[in-house]
């Protein structure tokens, strides 16, 4: 395999998809092709990353690996979820909406949390293979750090004391839900 298309509109997960990935693999935008991003109608992160898959496939002849992840927080009815991505266009951005949660979570004593990510591959005319990676934490009492994205400054991963915004790059993409995704699919699709 030499080229892939990692099917997704946010940066951030393109850079990490694309660090995961063998470096001999050229990894191709679909905002390059200017294929556009599909509607998520899933009410499962699985089916949403397996749609999105199926979607970007019917556009190129490249193999396609697509995401979809999100924040899940105990005391919120595990919400954002899936939704994960629309509280921050909902908000105005993530920063918004993080604060949105840190308002909401202010006197909660459980702060439980989990992040989870759905991987899916497919092969040119070939079945969509999904995995699903998950990492517990907790939500911290401000907002910690400026790297990573989206909900990253306010998830403390467990047996850890700082945030995924605190950590440097490297450190968080080899352990974070993606990651745990990701090694799942390298064991069914050796090529990655």
């Amino acid at each position: 395999m030499k080229k892939i298309l990692i099917g997704t509109y946010n940066k951030g997960k393109f850079k990490e998809i694309s660090y995961l990935l063998s470096k001999k693999i050229k990894k191709v935008s679909p905002i390059k092709l200017k294929i556009k991003s599909p509607k998520e109608t899933g009410k499962t992160f699985s089916t949403n990353s397996k749609l999105k898959a199926e979607y970007f496939s019917r556009f190129t002849k490249l193999p396609v690996i697509s995401d979809d992840s999100g924040l899940c927080i105990k005391v919120l009815g595990k919400k954002p979820g899936i939704h994960s991505a629309r509280w921050a266009k909902k908000y105005g951005n993530f920063l918004n909406a993080m604060k949105f949660i840190l308002k909401k979570m202010k006197k909660k004593k459980n702060r439980s949390a989990t992040f989870v990510c759905s991987l899916s591959f497919k092969y040119p005319g070939g079945k969509v293979i999904t995995v699903t990676g998950k990492i517990k934490g907790l939500i911290s009492y401000k907002m910690l750090g400026a790297r990573g994205f989206g909900y990253d400054p306010i998830f403390i991963p467990q047996a850890r004391s700082i945030t995924f915004g605190q950590m440097p790059q490297f450190r968080k993409i080899n352990m974070d839900h993606r990651y745990i995704a990701f090694k799942k699919l390298k064991k069914k699709i050796k090529i990655l």
